[in-house]
């Protein structure tokens, strides 16, 4: 599904990845680790598409076609989302409106009819219950007043609703309380199936306790180093990332 083949990244002068290889195939959960400026939310940044980065070298491929010459739109078209570490907030547009007119702009993109108001309003419901959000908070302008817990609650509805074959999750467990937590972990969990795949961007350890990734990566100096499974992610949680640098 996605290939990473010995990625290149900068900002301006300075070298962010080098030489990144990751492949993630349907039904699979990635989990992306490593201390701050590692390079995990510049990695997820680049796949997505935003702007600002310079690709120096390598290729990324997603269901066979080359990411880095299609537009952000083009991608989230072909079955790509992101859930953002801090999710912006948009005054004046509301979730639900939001919500329809990401839906028929991929579908119209993808060849297909929009969806008509019924449809719509019983998809969201659908969805709703899975994240355990209330009607209110998708009439209210996108994120705008939400709480931490509320945005990232708002991005799994998104997730929900698009319904991507691929999900970057960059530190969607940030800012949590644990009552949060558990609520986007099983909006997770529910989601996963084996046509689809995830790659979940975390500090800690303590998201997957709740959400068991297949694969778990450490991300250090821009490089994945070590890859293993749920149990390197406690072993990072029990000795810090200190260790780290006696294997680079």
């Amino acid at each position: 599904m996605l290939t990473i083949e010995n990625l290149h990244v900068s900002i301006g002068d300075t070298k962010v990845l080098k030489g990144i290889n990751l492949q993630v195939n349907a039904g699979q959960v990635h989990a992306i680790m490593g201390p701050n400026g590692a390079g995990k939310s510049t990695l997820a940044a680049i796949v997505a598409g935003r702007a600002g980065y310079e690709v120096t070298h390598g290729s990324i491929l997603f269901h066979n076609q080359n990411l880095l010459d299609l537009v952000p739109e083009a991608r989230a078209a072909l079955g790509l989302f992101l859930a953002f570490q801090y999710p912006v907030e948009i005054p004046g547009v509301t979730t639900i409106n939001f919500l329809k007119t990401a839906i028929n702009q991929i579908r119209k993109t993808n060849g297909l009819m929009p969806l008509d108001a019924v449809s719509f309003l019983a998809l969201l419901k659908e969805k709703m219950e899975l994240v355990n959000i209330d009607q209110p908070l998708v009439q209210r302008s996108l994120n705008e007043g939400f709480s931490g817990g509320e945005k990232k609650k708002n991005e799994i509805l998104q997730m929900a609703m698009l319904a991507p074959s691929l999900a970057i999750l960059d530190e969607t467990d940030s800012g949590l309380d644990i009552d949060a937590l558990k609520i986007i972990s099983q909006g997770i969990n529910q989601l996963r199936n084996a046509t689809n795949a995830m790659v979940l961007i975390t500090h800690y350890q303590r998201l997957l306790n709740y959400v068991v990734p297949d694969f778990v990566h450490v991300l250090y100096d821009g490089k994945i180093i070590q890859s293993g499974n749920s149990l390197l992610a406690k072993r990072l949680e029990q000795e810090g990332y200190e260790w780290i640098t006696q294997i680079t």
